[in-house]
């Protein structure tokens, strides 16, 4: 049975100040120009996903 999502909340937090990460964080491994690749890589399989779903 299929599992339709009527709402998703992205919570996201932005660090504007060219410092230091928390200790421990994950998403602090990556470099700028990776999060940017990161991001574009996910939006473009959410949207093929949804592409796929409407073909249905």
């Amino acid at each position: 049975m299929p599992i339709e999502i009527k709402e998703l909340h992205i919570k996201a937090v932005i660090n504007q100040e060219g410092g230091q990460s928390p200790a421990g964080s994950a998403a602090g491994a990556a470099s700028a120009p990776d999060k940017g690749r990161i991001v574009a890589e996910c939006v473009e399989k959410v949207l093929e996903i949804l592409k796929q779903q409407n073909e249905r």
